[in-house]
């Protein structure tokens, strides 16, 4: 039975049929693929879903808190019209809200200034400004080897046990805007950080909420918490409300926006869990063959526009099943995205923290971020120099694991001693250490001392003779 209200939306008495948070309408008149939908059950509880699916006879909805308890004759379906729009505004910082945008922390809802689109708008290549200006996260390995670039679109690969949740809460914590080395500026007014968690653990959102708030850096955070009961429909919409918010700040407000979304691969899964069901062909290890597009669509809401002074920089951070890299969802990724920071569980074992292996991590936009101006005008060839030192050491471990440590030659014994310093000194990071730029380019050069001048063939002879033995 079909009937139209007040509003003009359309509204379907009863429903088909049921499975998982799927729910089948049949003869639903003129309806579009993914099309807001209110779910009005038996108590006259409203819930929120969108259309997934739109045959010539029917339609099948995703309901986002679930169909737990809907009654088939007694169930109603509106249709908007429309995709799903949320509210939007500067107060939304400081607060905490569920994986659709709904406050959570007992305070009031906030104000809306303007409803978006969740889906956004694809920017315009040609409109794009070019990521130019570094962000500071405080840590050495990070800043120095793979320097995040404001607009820029980062992922952060991390396995299971490994500590990514403590390193994203330090990098909500201590992220600004970067200044040149030895100078403050008042930048930083205009940076806020939008976090977004899916499928997380109670313990693990309240650790995330305790930190933000004792540390004060949630009057800056806008955060959005799918738990993992939560339903896994509303895990696939929460990064697109949380990077609307994000949009709104940057090219509306004129804010620079960090956004770190944690775990993707949680948000994967869900995809595959709702393809699943859908009864669609799967492509590699059961994902769907649109993933790629998919994670596409979200990692491109990143940069900087022409006209406007705000940007989006993005921190996804994803866990690799059975740390393999190649796994579809790293591998997606990675090339949708401008680098990959890779965490180690080797250096986790050794409890060296945060466990980021400089080796595999790249950030490919560094060079444009870095340098005179900018960090420090050694700063590029310095990280060429550390990079190279330190591959040179996984050599000379390898030779001292077959001859030892004893026999090797002079030099590879410092490049050896190097070794365990860079990991002990510069990798190693209390986590709440938050290391200034000039900082850690300083603690770079202590350890290149240990190393004799012939060696630093990438850096120029000015830099070694300024910077060597000096700090």
């Amino acid at each position: 039975m079909m009937k139209s209200d007040r509003s003009g939306g359309l509204i379907i008495a009863g429903i088909t049929s049921v499975e998982g948070p799927l729910i089948r309408v049949d003869n639903p008149g003129i309806v579009a693929y993914d099309e807001f939908v209110e779910i009005i059950d038996s108590n006259n509880e409203t819930r929120l879903g969108r259309v997934l699916e739109v045959g010539e006879t029917f339609a099948v909805i995703e309901v986002f808190s679930g169909s737990v308890g809907l009654n088939i004759k007694d169930t109603q379906i509106r249709f908007s019209g429309r995709s799903l729009h949320v509210p939007v505004s500067r107060e939304m910082l400081g607060r905490i809200f569920n994986g659709v945008g709904k406050a959570i922390d007992g305070g009031p809802t906030p104000v809306a200034h303007t409803f978006a689109d969740i889906n956004g708008q694809p920017i315009n290549p040609t409109a794009r400004l070019y990521p130019v200006d570094y962000i500071q996260t405080g840590i050495s390995t990070i800043d120095a080897m793979n320097t995040l670039v404001m607009g820029q679109k980062v992922p952060i690969f991390s396995g299971s046990g490994i500590p990514h949740d403590l390193l994203a809460s330090q990098v909500v914590r201590q992220a600004r805007l970067g200044d040149p080395a030895g100078i403050t500026t008042d930048r930083n007014e205009n940076f806020v950080i939008v976090f977004a968690a899916m499928g997380i653990k109670h313990d693990v959102a309240d650790a995330f909420k305790k930190a933000f708030s004792e540390s004060g850096a949630l009057t800056r955070v806008a955060m959005f918490l799918n738990l993992a009961d939560d339903p896994a429909v509303e895990r696939l919409v929460t990064p697109k409300v949380a990077l609307t918010l994000a949009e709104y700040l940057a090219f509306t407000c004129d804010q620079h926006v960090l956004v770190v979304m944690t775990d993707m691969t949680n948000y994967c899964e869900a995809l595959r869990q709702i393809s699943n069901k859908r009864g669609e062909v799967p492509s590699r290890k059961g994902y769907p063959g649109y993933m790629y597009s998919d994670l596409a669509a979200l990692y491109e809401r990143t940069g900087r526009i022409k006209g406007s002074n705000g940007s989006i920089t993005q921190l996804p951070i994803l866990t690799m099943p059975n740390d393999d890299i190649t796994h579809p969802i790293p591998d997606i990724t990675g090339y949708i995205t401008e680098g990959q920071i890779v965490l180690s569980r080797s250096l986790s074992q050794q409890d060296i923290y945060p466990p980021i292996n400089v080796l595999p991590s790249l950030s490919r936009l560094m060079k444009d971020g870095i340098g005179e101006g900018k960090t420090r005008s050694d700063h590029p060839n310095l990280s060429s120099q550390l990079y190279a030192a330190y591959a040179h050491v996984q050599d000379v471990r390898s030779l001292a694991s077959v001859i030892g440590e004893e026999e090797l030659g002079p030099v590879d014994q410092k490049y050896f001693v190097f070794g365990k310093a860079f990991e002990d000194q510069f990798v190693r990071q209390a986590p709440d250490e938050n290391r200034s730029i000039k900082q850690t380019l300083d603690i770079a050069w202590r350890l290149l001392s240990l190393l004799p001048k012939s060696e630093l063939t990438r850096l120029s002879e000015s830099q070694i003779e300024q910077y060597y033995g000096a700090t």
